[in-house]
């Protein structure tokens, strides 16, 4: 099984549950924490969603790095993990993560939801202002009336700023919708901005999985909602 096969499964079961929703994206290859972690796909709507993909042919040895840095941007996290690795990585990571196992049959990839997870208790307002460039996070305090004397200050100024004054709620809604109303990420100037790059867009989808429920997935196969019950 290899790592692309396990991400195609993943798309398709992403695309599958979320064909018809317009005000949802997935990106993949996200960065946070200015590019110094990438999480393999993100799903934008009304939360963040983060999926971090380790194959059978993957090693662990940078998921506590990612399971700290994912913890403190994302709503929800699911680990996409080989059956190889899933016990000790089910060890590694937040209780509070989802975990699906990925393996292999004569039929394709066969997704299985392992763990259902929950909505992150304790995300860092800081990080999450950080995902915007500077110009985006500029237009936020204008729009809230707080871009005075702020113009030529630095990202990292203008992001903590952002984090102290606007509530929670507000912060991740306009994070989320710069995020969904980027044109070009990719080879995007990085003068003026805290460029968080992602290295591939795609066309409008939709929430994230364990929203909708748990169960298996084939690739290709169609995917029917599902219940966490």
């Amino acid at each position: 099984m290899r790592d692309r096969d396990v991400r195609l499964a993943v798309r398709n079961h992403l695309e599958a549950l979320h064909k018809d929703d317009g005000n949802t994206r997935i990106v993949e290859e996200m960065g946070v924490w200015s590019g110094s972690a990438r999480v393999d796909l993100a799903v934008i709507n009304g939360e963040l969603s983060g999926f971090e993909l380790k194959s059978d042919s993957d090693t662990l040895q940078r998921l506590p790095m990612q399971a700290d840095i994912y913890s403190r941007v994302f709503d929800q996290v699911t680990l996409v993990v080989g059956r190889r690795h899933a016990d000790k990585a089910t060890d590694i990571i937040p209780s509070w993560w989802g975990v699906m196992v990925a393996e292999q049959t004569n039929a394709g990839v066969v997704l299985d939801n392992h763990k259902c997870g929950s909505r992150n208790p304790s995300p860092d307002p800081n990080l999450i202002a950080g995902l915007l460039w500077k110009e985006e996070a500029l237009k936020v305090l204008e729009v809230h009336g707080l871009a005075a004397g702020w113009r030529s200050k630095p990202a990292k100024a203008i992001h903590q700023r952002l984090a102290e004054e606007l509530s929670f709620s507000d912060l991740g809604d306009e994070v989320r919708q710069a995020l969904k109303s980027r044109v070009a990420w990719l080879r995007q100037p990085v003068s003026n901005m805290r460029d968080m790059a992602v290295q591939q867009q795609s066309r409008p989808l939709a929430p994230a999985p364990c929203a909708t429920g748990c169960g298996s997935v084939m690739l290709n196969a169609p995917i029917a909602p599902r219940s966490c019950g």
